[in-house]
């Protein structure tokens, strides 16, 4: 589809902040961090429920609000929406959380940095103090893939702080998710020598691969779920360099952070949500649709109330399940 533009545009605004939580981290990112927020035509934002988006792996917030071909972006997609009676008012903050590694879990880590911490601590109290809007019981996190990872962790760990989350096609199952990847990180590892050779030669090379960037992909999921400050780049892997077998201590930590292993732990905060959304395609090609199905399962048994859905399509291209689950978390939060 193409940007359609028969509806008053609502305004998209940047604001700057300077985060004292990533000041001198350890993979010399930048403090200095942007975020853009889509306000509705002919609102200030006061009092409106406040949405923040968590962009997936080698994405950042700023890249939702910038021109799109042959489609919409997310604000003329809500403006669209909005246009149409079909959202009600709302903010949505688009953060850049991109890092050195290539993304973000929205987790702490000492080595990715504390990026739950600077969205709660930093991030939403700057966009609710410039619009006035989101507060206690009106604020939702939603994104997709890591994204979505980060929105339901969030509403896990911090169902005091949001209200609603949307998780589409998140990282879940982490024996299915990652491990069947690591034979080809290692490969891709042993192509430059050490993990500190791939970082040197991936940073250092005039263009992207995709097989690299699915390797860089594991190695940052390593220095987010099981950090090694005193390793090159703070990452090691939870298996063996030569025969890709599974370092037990090493997995045990990438696995206290699967969604799928902490939810019987976080049931009743899960349970204080005023919405949950979780959704993914039948073809997801990272097969994320079999860990959804037994978070479904397991939800249902702890008593959970959530709405869950599958549709077709794969794990790219899916921004259009934004227009089932932002109208339902703003319906609900409002």
């Amino acid at each position: 589809m193409t940007a359609r533009h028969s509806h008053p545009a609502g305004r998209v605004e940047r604001l700057v902040i300077e985060s004292e939580l990533l000041k001198d981290n350890f993979l010399g990112d930048p403090a200095r961090r942007a975020i853009d927020v889509w306000v509705p035509h002919g609102s200030d934002g006061a009092d409106l429920p406040l949405l923040v988006s968590l962009a997936g792996y080698t994405s950042s917030g700023l890249a939702h609000t910038a021109w799109k071909n042959f489609g919409e972006n997310l604000p003329e997609r809500l403006d669209r929406l909005y246009g149409e009676g079909r959202i009600g008012p709302c903010v949505v903050a688009f953060p850049d959380t991109f890092t050195r590694l290539g993304g973000n879990q929205f987790i702490n880590s000492s080595v990715m940095g504390p990026w739950e911490d600077i969205l709660i601590e930093e991030m939403v109290p700057a966009v609710e103090a410039a619009f006035r809007c989101g507060g206690p019981g009106k604020r939702g996190v939603f994104g997709k893939s890591s994204g979505g990872y980060g929105a339901i962790v969030h509403a896990m760990l911090h169902s005091d702080f949001w209200s609603g989350a949307a998780c589409h096609a998140g990282d879940m199952g982490f024996d299915i998710a990652y491990l069947r990847m690591m034979p080809a990180t290692l490969r891709q590892v042993a192509k430059a020598g050490t993990i500190s050779d791939f970082f040197e030669r991936f940073e250092a090379s005039d263009r992207v691969r995709g097989e690299d960037i699915e390797a860089l992909m594991i190695l940052a999921m390593g220095a987010t779920y099981d950090p090694a400050p005193e390793e090159p780049y703070g990452i090691r892997l939870p298996v063996t360099h030569d025969t890709c077998e599974v370092i037990a201590d090493r997995w045990a930590n990438w696995l206290a952070w699967d969604p799928l292993e902490m939810v019987d732990q976080h049931a009743a905060s899960l349970n204080a949500m005023k919405a949950l959304f979780i959704d993914c395609g039948r073809q997801d090609q990272y097969d994320f649709l079999y860990p959804a199905r037994r978070m479904k399962a397991r939800l249902d048994d702890l008593g959970v109330e959530h709405r869950y859905e599958e549709f077709e399509g794969t794990h790219s291209g899916i921004d259009f399940r934004l227009e089932v689950s932002l109208p339902w978390l703003v319906e609900r939060l409002a």
